[in-house]
């Protein structure tokens, strides 16, 4: 039992001694937290954090405005899961970026947000509330109001959403569309590049045809034909990139396969009369496991730069389901004024966590290689 776990452990201790592979593995871990957790880190609670007020739009980071939140007759009840499920719960109340608030002649006055126009007065009943120009918390809560200073860190986006809730709510699509285009890959991979691999002969001529066509079909035209099969989206989107990724899985698989099952203790096994099927994947499959995990890697990072880009040509994410690459779409006219980071930003997150997988998938085939080791 230890004998077998010494090259893991040792595979492992090479890992942790490349500290750029390190490096991306702890980013790719905290984003992955980040996306996980999203729902509940992003200041905007909406869904998707699509709360737009164009009072406060193009605003620099740091941006910090007065806001007046008046309570929704009817709030609508969702328990931690669905919050999660949706990206976020619709608040219980309805907010107005205010510049100032007083009460007079039983009414309740508060002047809208305005930089560039005259400024909209809202009025609400007061009855019996005497003239202020600085109500009391108590009193505006007796009137289903509440004034809360809220600060947009990263600033707001041109529709007045704010943008770092908006990049932490982009990070479930690009994490998820990983998870789901390397799980397609894997289980279509793994499963017909073993059968080609290790029965060989007319199963492996079908397979490897198969393999062929598939490789020849561009993820673009993958995604344009499910497109108009099944409609714009980005689970469309998802299933296109792992139908064209697996490809590269089942070569992989049958190539080690095609190697591993001449060697000693395939043969004993089937002398011992072991099953096919626990040969493949109980003994042969887990000896080819390390080219398989460093490809997984990378498919992850080239999934992440396939979604974004379709999501910027329109054909991903819908807007406003918040990608990456559909808030580039949204703000690339701006790349040459003092609003170009509306653009860079989620792009250089793009370009950073492709660039994490990328080191830890260098750094996972150094770890696995058993001739540097």
């Amino acid at each position: 039992m230890n004998t077998a776990a010494k090259p893991s452990a040792r595979a492992f201790r090479t890992f942790l001694k490349n500290k750029t592979a390190l490096t991306g593995g702890v980013y790719i871990l905290v984003f992955i937290l980040i996306a996980f957790f999203a729902p509940f880190l992003q200041a905007d609670p909406s869904p998707d954090a699509n709360a737009q007020e164009l009072l406060v739009s193009k605003k620099k980071p740091g941006f910090t405005i007065q806001e007046l939140r008046v309570k929704k007759a009817n709030e609508e009840k969702q328990n931690s899961f669905k919050t999660w499920y949706r990206g976020g719960k619709e608040p219980n109340y309805n907010a107005y970026p205010i510049q100032g608030v007083s009460i007079k002649n039983e009414a309740l006055r508060a002047v809208l947000f305005a930089e560039d126009f005259a400024a909209d007065t809202l009025f609400f009943p007061a009855p019996g509330l005497e003239d202020t120009v600085h109500p009391e918390a108590k009193e505006l809560s007796n009137l289903g109001l509440s004034l809360h200073s809220k600060t947009f860190l990263l600033g707001t986006d041109k529709y007045g959403r704010d943008l770092l809730s908006r990049l932490i709510a982009g990070s479930r699509i690009s994490i998820s569309v990983g998870f789901v285009a390397v799980l397609i890959s894997l289980i279509l991979g793994l499963s017909l590049g073993a059968l080609a691999g290790y029965f060989g002969g007319r199963i492996d001529q079908v397979i490897s045809w198969f393999i062929n066509v598939m490789w020849s079909v561009p993820t673009l035209l993958m995604v344009i034909a499910i497109t108009l099969a099944f409609g714009k989206g980005f689970w469309q989107v998802f299933i296109a990139i792992g139908l064209t990724m697996w490809v590269e899985v089942a070569r992989v698989v049958r190539g080690q396969f095609l190697s591993l099952k001449k060697l000693e203790y395939v043969e004993a096994a089937k002398a011992l009369g072991y099953s096919n099927f626990r040969i493949i994947f109980r003994h042969i499959l887990p000896n080819a496991l390390a080219p398989i995990i460093v490809i997984s890697a990378a498919n992850f990072a080239a999934a992440i730069l396939v979604e974004a880009g379709l999501s910027f040509l329109g054909i991903g994410a819908q807007i406003p389901t918040p990608s990456w690459g559909n808030m580039i779409k949204e703000h690339y006219a701006l790349i040459t004024t003092d609003l170009a980071y509306l653009a860079i930003l989620p792009g250089a997150l793009i370009m950073l966590l492709v660039l994490a997988f990328m080191l830890v998938g260098n750094g996972l085939r150094d770890a696995l290689d058993v001739k540097s080791n």
